[in-house]
């Protein structure tokens, strides 16, 4: 059973250009490849915040203030990067009061709280290596 959820930004109190590490950023891209929606839910219990992330923003709202967005991720630019493992620029939008405190610890955690998720939803089989052999044509 599918739950519609509708989220809301206030008004904007502040933005700011920062820098994700490719590790986040990466991750990121994985999981969103591995889910049949074009968006993902990353609870992050240490803060009590849930991150939904979509290919081009991700928002993070705080378990007691939903609907409301308190931090906004957007404006990626990953094709800037000389190399997969460099970081990737981009723009942190404050909605909420306490949010540029809360900036602080949210990058690392977002961070721990995919790998967790990664770890959960690790592909299972082994993959299988066939052999293809040669057509003999006369």
């Amino acid at each position: 059973m599918r739950v519609r959820e509708t989220f809301y930004r206030g008004p904007e109190r502040g933005r700011e250009r920062r820098a994700m590490p490719a590790a986040t950023y990466n991750l990121t891209r994985i999981l969103l490849s591995r889910t049949a929606d074009a968006y993902l839910f990353v609870p992050i219990r240490s803060m009590q915040y849930l991150a939904i992330v979509e290919s081009g923003e991700f928002h993070f709202l705080h378990s007691e203030a939903r609907p409301d967005i308190e931090i906004s991720w957007q404006n990626f630019t990953p094709g800037e990067r000389a190399a997969l493992g460099d970081p990737v620029a981009y723009e942190a939008v404050y909605y909420g009061a306490h949010a540029e405190a809360t900036m602080r610890r949210l990058q690392g955690e977002f961070l721990r709280a995919l790998e967790q998720m990664a770890a959960r939803s690790a592909p299972s089989s082994s993959g299988a290596v066939l052999e293809l052999r040669r057509r003999v044509t006369d």
